[in-house]
């Protein structure tokens, strides 16, 4: 009797789905679609208002959350003259090293109206990195967040915070940053200092012709 339960066809079928279901939760993470489309638009700081390159339209860009073990396809489109490319700071790129982003190095940067897909694995990772762009000093507006959660079922290594609410410190040129460092390069000094440092963009209220709306 037992042997002719063990091989029936139903315990068969409820034995794989209840192994199945035990694997896919949580083991296995989702894949996660971003776009990132980089265009021009106006910004005003410090009462000096100039094109900056950004993605979707946001200073700083927009942030990129996932779990561990998810798989993100992040399609960077170039809608600017400058030549592109996004590196994803502190993420390890096991076996996906095309993925890292330097110009140059480990891809050909993405030219104007061309596109590429980054594609990469998040592995026992959790915490809060940054993206970037890599080629010249378009970093310096093209950047933002990227808060990696832990898989699910899997608690926070410290008590459940109220709220989270990601910091990310940059700097703001009056000037454009490309001019910036083409005069340093040019002249073998140092480049020009930013006009003011900013969290999440903003100089704060202590610069002037800032405190109004923190510009």
């Amino acid at each position: 009797m037992g042997v002719f339960l063990l091989s029936s066809p139903a315990f068969l079928v409820f034995f794989s789905f209840f192994t199945f279901c035990q694997l896919v939760d949580p083991v296995f993470g989702i894949t996660r679609h971003y776009k990132f489309d980089v265009k021009l638009h106006n910004v005003t700081r410090l009462c000096h208002t100039r094109s900056i390159v950004s993605v979707n339209g946001q200073f700083p860009g927009p942030r990129i959350v996932a779990r561990e073990g998810d798989q993100l396809l992040i399609k960077v489109v170039n809608h600017v003259p400058n030549n592109v490319s996004i590196h994803w700071h502190g993420i390890r790129q096991l076996r996906s090293g095309w993925a890292d982003g330097p110009a140059y190095v480990t891809q050909c940067p993405i030219q104007t109206g061309q596109s590429y897909v980054y594609n990469f694995t998040i592995i026992g990772q959790r915490g809060t990195l940054f993206w970037h762009a890599h080629i010249s000093w378009l970093r310096a507006t093209l950047y933002g967040p990227i808060i990696i959660l832990p898989k699910r079922g899997i608690p926070y290594p410290f008590s459940k915070p109220y709220k989270e609410v990601p910091i990310v410190f940059g700097e703001w040129f009056n000037s454009d940053p490309e001019a910036v460092i083409s005069q340093a390069l040019q002249t073998g000094g140092g480049p020009n200092v930013s006009d003011a440092y900013t969290i999440n963009g903003l100089p704060g209220p202590l610069y002037n012709c800032s405190a109004k709306g923190n510009k």
